[in-house]
């Protein structure tokens, strides 16, 4: 009979260190799992920004001229007469002739316009359009400031108003560039988020996200079209640890 009781007493002493063991392992268990949520919810985003200036290496430089008259055969030889003095201004000056394209002329017969002065001393209106695209922009630089020379020859460069094309510079070698700005718009990113992370008395973890960056090329101002601004934005999301 004792020996049945310390059995039991044995037995049940087992079962409640089994016991004591279990809920041990699962509180071990259970912190594990909420430290790993609480690491996981631990994130800090920030924005890596990196700017840079660039000269254009791309110009497209429309020259534009116009006649009026009532004949349109000799408007016809005047328009080539032009077109001809200017491709010889270029060509001399450093522009090849691949550089050069001759658009067919604009004729506006102002006799058939329906809300036109007919007491206009001309009928036709003829715009001629030269344009120049090189990558030579130092160079096409400065025969826009000479253009004035051709007034010697009888040529006037006129203004097309409001719908015509304007002198466009670009910068083309963008895709050159692009890897070396993302690496350096990621880095400050990081360098952003290390320093949160100090504030905050942790250290950062994994990249979570991180977007393609958002990239914009625009003048630097409106002074000086040749210059532009090159402009990287990424957005990274890390997460924290103790």
């Amino acid at each position: 009979m004792e020996q049945k009781q310390n059995n039991r007493i044995h037995e049940a002493a087992i079962i409640a260190a089994g016991i004591v063991i279990g809920l041990l392992c699962l509180g071990i268990t259970l912190k594990s799992g909420i430290d790993h949520f609480t690491e996981k919810d631990r994130k800090v985003t920030v924005k890596g920004l990196v700017e840079q200036e660039v000269e254009a290496d791309k110009v497209t430089w429309p020259i534009q001229t116009k006649e009026i008259g009532n004949d349109l055969p000799q408007l016809y030889n005047k328009i080539n007469k032009t077109t001809a003095t200017i491709k010889q201004f270029l060509t001399k000056n450093g522009i090849k002739n691949e550089e050069i394209s001759v658009n067919a002329p604009t004729v506006v017969d102002l006799n058939a316009e329906r809300y036109g002065d007919n007491n206009r001393g001309y009928r036709y209106n003829i715009t001629s359009t030269i344009t120049v695209s090189s990558r030579n922009v130092q160079q096409v630089r400065k025969l826009i400031a000479r253009q004035g020379e051709l007034l010697q020859e009888g040529i006037a460069i006129v203004d097309g108003g409001y719908d015509a094309p304007a002198t466009r510079y670009e910068y083309v070698s963008f895709k050159e560039m692009k890897p070396k700005m993302m690496t350096e718009a990621i880095e400050n990113a990081e360098q952003t988020a290390r320093q949160f992370a100090e504030n905050s008395h942790s250290k950062i973890n994994k990249i979570i996200t991180a977007d393609q960056g958002q990239f914009s090329i625009e003048n630097r101002d409106e002074n000086t079209p040749y210059i532009k601004k090159v402009r990287v934005v990424t957005t990274v999301t890390y997460s924290l640890k103790n």
